[in-house]
């Protein structure tokens, strides 16, 4: 899987290809990887040029939501603001859903295990809203944090 801030963290990092290097820095420094999993560069500047604030709340997310989804017509743009959505829907659930933490699967792509245990892909789910609107990022939280 393609995901490009870990492509070059691995890169500087000398990562393996199952993404054991990373899956240490997750368990030596949760709070920095966390920081590099909310970068979601494309989502926070196209939300910002659309006037919306990406301030890590559940708010925000309804924001998002309301966009009009202008790269629909591009299936590349799509796929990448797709896997930003989901990492920042994770980080949203991360910072405000108490117990919930970034993993890493075997293959090395991030997931969000809330404190049910329920492991949720939330780049699936960022790329499933962008390319269809649904489920709608705001609805997706409020079933996962009553999880």
């Amino acid at each position: 899987m393609h995901i490009p801030f870990l492509e070059h963290w691995r890169r500087r990092h000398g990562d393996a290809p199952h993404g054991t290097g990373f899956a240490n820095a997750l368990s030596d420094d949760p709070e920095g990887v966390a920081e590099v999993l909310s970068e979601c560069e494309l989502l926070r500047d196209h939300a910002e040029r659309a006037g919306v604030e990406l301030d890590d709340s559940a708010e925000s997310l309804a924001a998002l939501d309301q966009l009009f989804p202008l790269w629909r017509d591009d299936t590349e743009a799509a796929n990448w603001l797709g896997s930003d959505a989901g990492l920042y829907l994770g980080t949203v659930l991360v910072r405000t859903v108490p117990g919930s933490s970034w993993q890493l699967w075997e293959t090395g792509q991030p997931i969000v295990r809330l404190p049910s245990g329920l492991e949720v892909d939330v780049l699936e789910e960022g790329r499933a809203w962008a390319a269809t609107g649904t489920p709608e990022l705001a609805q997706l939280y409020a079933e996962l944090s009553d999880d």
